[in-house]
């Protein structure tokens, strides 16, 4: 392979991204596809949030590097914006990989069920309510080319089959 590739998985919170990386990682693992996982959120997850220092971005930049030098080309990036900054994540890398999207979905009330698995009071309402946010954000801004892929009632597993096959490897 001559460049690399980026794959973002995108979606408001409560959709499954890390869940479908993470079933994406066995797939590709087990079909002797090389590849590295870097979960955004856990880039920049601090307080107060770094945000205005692109710290996020920053991380990934020193975090591939690593990973190029060993000679990884795949990278596959959750975060719940990764779909607005693929360019963005692109440029991180160092290179001018080949991008792939998608925009993972949910109705309202199983994203809703799902987060109140791991949230509670306050901070369950609150998540309920930027993940509503971040929903809509999304599927205004989020690029018509950007295929979108529903995740209710189906296991993190059948939607990373999905993602798959869009995949040129």
């Amino acid at each position: 392979m001559d460049g690399s590739e980026l794959v973002v998985i995108g979606g408001r919170s409560g959709v499954g991204k890390s869940s479908v990386a993470s079933a994406l990682h066995a797939l590709l693992r087990v079909a002797g596809v090389q590849h590295a996982v870097v979960e955004g959120d856990a880039l920049d997850l601090a307080w107060p949030a770094p945000w205005e220092h692109r710290l996020g971005m920053r991380n990934l930049t020193a975090i591939w590097a690593n990973y190029r030098e060993l000679g990884y080309r795949r990278l596959i990036y959750s975060n719940t914006v990764s779909v607005l900054e693929a360019d963005e994540l692109a440029g991180a890398m160092g290179d001018s990989p080949r991008i792939t999207g998608v925009l993972l979905t949910a109705a309202d009330d199983v994203v809703d069920a799902r987060l109140a698995a791991r949230e509670s009071g306050a901070e369950l309402a609150a998540h309920v309510e930027r993940s509503a946010r971040a929903a809509r954000r999304l599927q205004a801004d989020a690029p018509s080319w950007m295929p979108r892929i529903a995740t209710d009632g189906r296991t993190p597993a059948e939607v990373a089959r999905t993602v798959a096959d869009l995949l040129p490897w």
